[in-house]
């Protein structure tokens, strides 16, 4: 796809009512700290659209960026790090259950994993909860760049065993800094609005 504009159309806080979009969406979810904010810049060919942060955990909200008036890339809240209480991590996790239940436009959730690390229990749960709300979702190994060749299999290995991923799950290594991975995550993206066409 050929980005002609892209803009941060709908911003939804915990007490926000979830948007019904007449547009295709495509949702990622991630850790605070997986590169979120960068590999949406890297999709967009934008280096300050998704704002990224020394401080992990700034996307509280759930944003839904504008593509073409083709389709939203909807950006979920980071989980894991964020300096935040118990309560509030909770009204995010109920925020993106309700997304997940209620969209009825999203055609894909795209969960990152930094490839560097095992997969985190928090990591297995949201993973888990993707599949039970009946999505399988497209995992992105971020920070591919951080790995030495020849290491890269074993870590995607690790990955997958780590998630228990079902047969057949993509994973896709990809990089922000190089943009490995940013081809293959477009056609994925592509095709999904092909579908609808």
């Amino acid at each position: 796809m050929i980005i002609k504009n892209v803009s941060l159309d709908i911003v939804c806080g915990i007490t926000s009512t979830l948007p019904d979009t007449e547009l295709p969406e495509v949702a990622f979810a991630g850790k605070s700290n997986v590169g979120k904010s960068s590999l949406i810049n890297a999709l967009m060919n934008r280096k300050a659209l998704a704002r990224t942060s020394a401080s992990p955990g700034k996307t509280q909200t759930i944003n839904f960026y504008n593509i073409n008036d083709a389709m939203y890339l909807v950006d979920l809240p980071g989980y894991g790090y964020a300096k935040v209480s118990q309560s509030v991590k909770e009204q995010w996790g109920k925020l993106i259950e309700r997304y997940l239940q209620k969209s009825k436009q999203l055609k894909a959730v795209f969960l990152l994993i930094d490839i560097r690390h095992d997969p985190s229990a928090n990591d297995k749960m949201m993973y888990d909860w993707i599949v039970h709300n009946g999505y399988q979702p497209i995992i992105i190994a971020t920070k591919v760049d951080k790995l030495k060749r020849s290491q890269v299999q074993k870590h995607v290995k690790a990955l997958k065993q780590g998630l228990e991923l079902l047969a057949g799950t993509q994973v896709i290594p990809f990089s922000a800094e190089t943009k490995q991975g940013r081809e293959e995550i477009w056609k994925i993206m592509d095709e999904l609005l092909f579908e609808r066409s």
